[in-house]
């Protein structure tokens, strides 16, 4: 069977290492097929951040998508397309995977985390305003169904991949109705569960037994904004965003993308690392049913990270682009 996927190469470095996704992906025998959309800043500059009828239906048609960064104006000008996207397709879980990497220097080698982030409300919800001059007023909204979902969500991943352990962090302490709700969901759901291990910590002590013991940590689900700085602080512990993948799931389809920027100022220059979008890929082809594929890049990913022999110069080489990809079919 093939799979049609809608290919969002973005901005910056972005269509290069979409280029890379292609090449190993087809090297590997991948039965996809890319729906190539073109988007980036200068498109959503144009249309004030609301996305093209065509990238919408093709993301509605397909039901997954790959996408490189796209740049997102700061403090002004339109919403970000994730959020566009993760609202209107309602992609409820961000999953973020970070698993130490033999061979990319970091400060730990036992790190081997998946982060769950409810990915629709709290203080994302964009309830702004202004209440009088100089006084702005941002509503958090928390909601049962989103937090069961997303807690049943974190749950069955851990069963699916045999994980040990749940941690959900909050900040009931201080929040006691809106993350007090998202805890009393966590712990119904975890009733269900009963061979898996449950757990609760406040955000802040998560984030300092993050750095000091990120062995203890196994599948963590938090509210929105909690999941979205700690999934990154947790990217930290095995190398940065150049090696961290990342799906948003839904009932109505599955995005799947690089988390970090688009590097303008590389870009064009042959330089981008692809790892962050091809493991992402990775994630694509496990969604898609693609295991044993999947396995294989995933293994020759991680075969060309270990030798570091043609890596990109982030990562510590002297390899450019399309090098360190041809590097990945080599180990295929």
């Amino acid at each position: 069977m093939t799979h049609t996927v809608t290919l969002i190469p973005g901005d910056g470095i972005g269509p290069e290492i979409a280029a890379a996704v292609q090449k190993v992906l087809a090297a590997a025998g991948a039965p996809v097929q890319w729906d190539l959309q073109p988007l980036n800043e200068s498109i959503l500059t144009e249309t004030k951040g609301v996305p093209p009828a065509a990238v919408l239906d093709s993301i509605r048609r397909n039901r997954v998508a790959l996408k490189g960064p796209l740049t997102t104006p700061i403090g002004a000008g339109y919403t970000s397309l994730n959020l566009v996207l993760r609202k209107t397709f309602d992609l409820y879980a961000n999953v973020r995977p970070a698993k130490t990497h033999p061979g990319v220097r970091s400060r730990y080698d036992n790190v081997d985390i998946i982060v769950v982030r409810e990915n629709t409300e709290g203080e994302y919800s964009g309830l702004e305003h202004e209440v009088v001059p100089g006084v702005v007023e941002s509503l958090k909204v928390i909601t049962r169904k989103a937090s069961d979902r997303i807690a049943r969500y974190a749950f069955e991943l851990a069963r699916a991949q045999k994980r040990k352990k749940v941690t959900s962090v909050h900040k009931a302490n201080i929040m006691k109705k809106s993350d007090g709700l998202f805890l009393e969901c966590c712990r119904a759901m975890a009733k269900q569960f009963p061979e898996i291990v449950y757990d609760e910590m406040i955000v802040d002590n998560t984030c300092m037994q993050l750095v000091v013991r990120p062995e203890r940590f196994d599948v963590m689900v938090l509210p929105n904004l909690y999941g979205d700085i700690v999934s990154d602080l947790c990217a930290g512990l095995v190398g940065g965003l150049g090696v961290a993948p990342s799906g948003n799931i839904g009932e109505q389809g599955a995005i799947f993308e690089a988390v970090h920027g688009s590097a303008p100022d590389i870009a064009g220059k042959g330089l981008a690392n692809p790892t962050a979008l091809l493991l992402s890929a990775v994630m694509l082809l496990r969604h898609l049913g693609e295991m044993d594929i999947a396995t294989r890049v995933e293994g020759a990913v991680q075969k060309v990270l270990r030798e570091g022999k043609y890596v990109t110069g982030d990562l510590g080489g002297k390899a450019g682009t399309m090098e360190m990809t041809d590097a990945i079919i080599g180990a295929l």
